[in-house]
């Protein structure tokens, strides 16, 4: 069983920027792909960025230049690294794990940008 604990959410304002971390724990084999995915009140989750096979990353268009996904190997730790934060960024966000035939998710950490 994988177990994955986001933290790093909070209240910033517009420009700001905020650090999420995503710890992930348990039996970890074969990771396919990390990402960040997000879901705003009234609204369907949606992918933000994603690492696959350890490298290779994708955005989306929307937080392209702004946000940085990163990956600690060591530490099996996920990161996003969010800059220049819109008011449109706030929302639940969640870390997932999808590795051989499973998928994880964590439990979410808000996010709320607002003056």
């Amino acid at each position: 069983q994988v177990q994955l604990v986001e933290s790093g959410g909070g209240l910033v304002q517009p420009g700001g920027s905020l650090r999420l971390s995503c710890a992930a724990s348990g039996s970890i084999f074969s990771i396919n792909a990390m990402g960040w995915y997000r879901q705003a009140p009234g609204k369907e989750r949606e992918l933000v960025a994603i690492i696959i096979s350890g490298s290779s990353t994708n955005y989306a268009d929307s937080v392209k230049g702004r946000f940085t996904i990163s990956r600690d190997n060591a530490k099996n730790t996920l990161y996003l690294q969010m800059n220049s934060l819109k008011p449109e960024d706030t929302a639940v966000y969640y870390c997932n794990l999808i590795a051989t035939i499973n998928e994880y998710w964590g439990q979410g950490t808000q996010v709320t940008v607002s003056s």
